[in-house]
């Protein structure tokens, strides 16, 4: 077994398009000795075995317990909670993609496992180690754009349909955990719409509404396989100021506009509206790969003892609002969460203000 110090096994079970990803930079790391890959599609782990040499290809999780001490689950949700149990049992830290679980009685399970063995339990919230994303929550943390409005997401594009679950389960735990990470909250209130198209079994489009009421704001998120664009973007809507988070821009990801809209301080009768059009904004952030950012933290909260980021508590909230927006879309109704104040999070605010440019409106 893994002592403090060394080097890690790790496996990776899953080696389709995320789980290869892993494979890829795992096998980067200097502080991972062996990658484990497993997956019963051998062909996976043939082709992945070409790639890196020093990789291990086994069929199934039995063949590769011996052989590792960490693990990182990418394989269908429904399977999730299961293998993750399984590798806990085992004595194994365990990093279970989105989303963590289908229940939250599963995550709970998983965080009493993972309690009671002293052992790393991560949630794969990929956005929430994007220097991009960290930038973002300093935006608002910091009161830079004001009281927050509102935000609101989109996720689009056309495909990828999945076999097992709707496109909230596929795509909304992006939004919803980049969501509670910048305003460092959980929702109280969450309402749903979807709608089934293309003779899908699953919402293929969907509307989320959020409500945040420990700190007075309100979130829409929009999620789609059926959509022409490909659309991956934040926009955050402030007293002072607005921010829009695009994804899809390597050079531009964050945009600040110094814009908005004010009444008259004392207004007499029907005294208009005065909208407020300054610069636009464009900070300089040293983009790094999230995602291998992710697997190094999880390798350093395993031989560090570094606090989890994302840990199982982080994983269950998102899965709490996914149940209760699975809830709302088959009754039609909002769905009222606890209204416990939440612990203050751990997240660093991340923000490197000494580089940006400006450009005039």
């Amino acid at each position: 077994m893994f002592c403090v110090g060394g080097n890690m096994r790790v496996g990776v079970i899953g080696c389709g398009y995320w789980g290869s990803k892993h494979v890829r930079l795992l096998s980067s790391l200097p502080s991972v000795d062996l990658v484990v890959a497993v997956d019963e599609q051998l062909d996976r782990v043939t082709e992945l075995h070409r790639q890196y040499p020093g990789l291990l290809p086994v069929a199934t999780i039995d063949e590769a317990l011996d052989f590792v001490d960490a693990a990182i689950i990418a394989t269908p949700p429904r399977t999730h909670a299961p293998i993750a149990a399984k590798l806990l049992e085992a004595g194994k830290h365990v990093l279970v993609e989105k989303p963590f679980a289908t229940t939250t009685e599963e995550a709970d399970h998983l965080i009493t496992l993972a309690d009671e063995r002293g052992l790393v339990l991560m949630a794969g919230h990929t956005f929430e180690y994007n220097t991009a994303v960290h930038y973002l929550r300093g935006l608002v943390q910091s009161g830079d754009l004001g009281r927050i409005y509102y935000i609101d997401t989109a996720r689009l594009n056309l495909g990828l349909y999945q076999p097992d679950v709707n496109v909230v389960w596929d795509l909304a735990p992006h939004d919803i955990s980049i969501l509670n990470y910048v305003l460092d909250s959980e929702p109280t209130m969450v309402s749903a719409w979807g709608a089934k198209h293309a003779g899908s079994d699953f919402e293929d489009v969907a509307y989320i509404r959020l409500e945040y009421g420990h700190v007075g704001t309100a979130a829409q998120v929009h999620v789609s396989w059926l959509d022409p664009c490909k659309v991956r973007r934040v926009t955050v809507v402030g007293s002072q100021r607005m921010a829009v988070y695009n994804d899809l821009s390597a050079n531009e990801a964050i945009r600040i506009y110094d814009k908005g809209v004010q009444r008259p301080a004392e207004p007499v009768g029907n005294a208009p509206i005065s909208y407020r059009h300054g610069d636009i904004s464009m900070p300089h952030i040293n983009l790094t790969e999230p995602l291998g950012m992710e697997d190094a933290h999880f390798i350093d909260c395993i031989t560090k003892g570094t606090p989890c980021l994302t840990d199982g508590r982080t994983g269950r909230a998102v899965v709490k609002v996914l149940e209760a927006a699975a809830e709302s879309l088959a009754t039609g109704r909002p769905v009222y969460l606890s209204t416990q104040i939440p612990a203050p999070a751990m997240h660093p605010i991340i923000v490197d203000r000494e580089s940006t440019t400006t450009t005039a409106t």
